[in-house]
């Protein structure tokens, strides 16, 4: 072989993992890699903030369950990045984050930009390395992938000394590298089954990431076999379809009391893929820690989050793939003393979605939702970032299919926008529609360009109250009356958007959404649809005065 530079060492190591697109900010720390992705077989996406960037590859990775790729200059490009990266590691998705990095004579001087990665981001990342010689580089990114897919996913952060990538050096590109899945055993299934035998009210949760459509499937013709409900954990509602009629709901913000009581009541919780973290927890209240008051069966892919909250009376390590290819061979009993459950779960979970309340305002957003409801295809990806305007999509939209929906369990804020984006490129035939609000969206707004750009036609619905929503309402709740740094003044958003070059409209009755939306559609470019929402339709169940007046009635 000849000798290589780092730079294109890595763009080699990365055709060679089968990378489908990089996703970048440019910077001339890295500069060599550039140069090796001029050649490369890999599309680029030049994104224009390097969190927007960094959301986008954490999407990528979501949607292949193979490490999404993030290139970013050094300091305040790996400082900016670090949102996607706590994404990956809340979310558990596979990443990697490469950052260009100071010559490695200059260390330890405070140079220009000058950030110990390892220091940075060693509580975040799964694993952070510094690549010093380029004959490592196909070492050190096959560990990547590795570390990144296996266990319990997660982000690996690598950089990339700048006089390294202008070295040479002669070394083969790494093996493709396979994740490892873990697999039950034969007497953890026999126990399983067991237990559920004996179980006269079991529940099913499902969550956590390296799902396929195959193993949602098999976990359906489960659920169909023993007749038992099946909740979703916070943001994972794609994994069970909710026309099904063992469909209970998602375990997560704005809970359906009816569910919680399910849940609570449950003498065997089986956990597949999720943790029960604070938020479908409600706020660790739902389960006793570290005994948990019922008896739990949890699976997940990694061991060190088996027992690290909850006790669990089984412990099942293994990844969803390996675990519901042995769900297959159980059965149940002759005579299902829970028969009817599912049944009566799922109708609750109907008329907790069915009908939107009205809310303040010519604008109602369960006139909206019921409108996408019926006008999208079951294949359509949904996106969103944090905010309250999202319960509005977890509670009624209907999620049919495994693959529609990319939300961070994190709670970032900003990440509907970069994760549409990557949908669109990845799925370009699919539409992509990202839920986002008026606070959200100016987290990562600029990305409107990389959108334009890459002409990825994605509809974004913006949902503009002119406040910090959520902060808001916790401000009402708690210090009601005393208003402080939670008001936005805005810009006209569908004339920003035209100015990028988008299709754009501004909606401020119900009745002006549908058309809006299809001729967003119709347009065939990248869209956004500005929806003025009376600042008092806060949340689905009640108004800010309401909760203003409910706080100041219990002072």
């Amino acid at each position: 072989m000849t000798a290589r530079s780092g730079g294109k060492l890595v763009v080699e190591a990365l055709e060679a993992q089968g990378a489908e697109r990089v996703f970048c900010v440019p910077g001339e720390s890295y500069l060599a890699v550039l140069d090796g992705l001029h050649d490369a077989s890999i599309p680029v996406t030049v994104c224009r903030q390097e969190g927007g960037a960094a959301m986008m590859a954490e999407a990528w990775g979501k949607m292949t369950n193979r490490p999404g790729i993030c290139m970013v200059t050094r300091g305040p490009g790996a400082t900016n990045a670090a949102a996607g990266v706590h994404i990956a590691q809340q979310d558990s998705t596979p990443m990697i984050l490469f950052i260009g990095q100071i010559d490695r004579g200059m260390r330890g001087r405070d140079a220009f930009q000058e950030v110990d990665y390892v220091q940075m981001f060693g509580r975040i990342a799964k694993w952070v390395a510094e690549i010093e010689t380029p004959d490592r580089i196909p070492e050190m990114i096959s560990r990547a992938y590795h570390v990144a897919c296996s266990g319990r996913p997660g982000p690996v952060v690598l950089a990339l000394p700048e006089d390294m990538l202008i070295a040479t050096a002669d070394v083969a590109p790494p093996g493709y590298v396979n994740a490892v899945e873990g697999y039950p055993g034969l007497t953890q299934m026999a126990d399983l089954q067991k237990r559920l035998w004996a179980a006269k009210n079991p529940f099913v949760v499902l969550g956590g990431g390296g799902w396929s459509q195959a193993a949602v499937d098999r976990v359906r013709r489960f659920a169909e076999r023993f007749d038992l409900p099946v909740g979703c954990s916070f943001r994972r509602q794609m994994l069970f379809d909710h026309e099904h009629p063992n469909y209970a709901g998602d375990i997560g913000l704005g809970i359906n009391p009816k569910l919680v009581k399910r849940v609570r009541e449950a003498d065997l919780l089986l956990l597949i893929g999720a943790r029960m973290s604070e938020v479908p927890s409600q706020s660790y209240d739902l389960l006793g820690i570290p005994d948990p008051g019922t008896s739990l069966v949890h699976v997940h892919p990694g061991a060190e989050e088996l027992g690290r909250v909850y006790r669990p009376d089984l412990a099942i390590q293994a990844g969803a793939e390996g675990f519901t290819a042995a769900l297959e061979g159980l059965q149940p009993p002759a005579q299902i003393s829970w028969a009817g459950r599912a049944t009566d779960a799922h109708a609750d979970y109907l008329a907790w979605t069915d009908t939107p309340p009205q809310t303040p305002g010519d604008l109602q957003m369960g006139g909206v939702m019921t409108f996408l409801r019926g006008a999208l295809d079951d294949d359509a990806i949904m996106t969103n970032g944090a905010g309250n305007y999202a319960t509005w999509l977890h509670r009624f939209h209907r999620f049919r299919r495994h693959g529609t929906q990319l939300a961070p369990t994190s709670g970032s804020m900003g990440y509907g926008l970069p994760a549409a984006i990557a949908a669109k490129l990845k799925h370009p035939g699919r539409t992509v529609v990202c839920f986002a609000g008026d606070g959200c969206i100016q987290m990562t707004m600029q990305e409107l360009g990389t959108a334009a750009q890459e002409g990825a036609a994605i509809i974004v619905v913006l949902v503009d109250n002119g406040m910090y929503g959520t902060i808001r309402m916790h401000q009402e709740k708690t210090y009601p009356g005393r208003v402080s740094a939670t008001k936005l003044d805005n810009p006209d958003f569908a004339a920003l958007a035209r100015a990028y070059g988008m299709h754009a409209s501004t909606v401020r009755e119900t009745e002006a959404f549908g058309p809006a939306f299809e001729q967003a559609k119709a347009s065939g470019k990248p869209a956004l649809l500005h929806l003025l929402l009376d600042p008092e339709a806060i949340t689905p169940a009640a108004s800010l005065s309401q909760l203003r007046d409910a706080a100041l009635s219990n002072a």
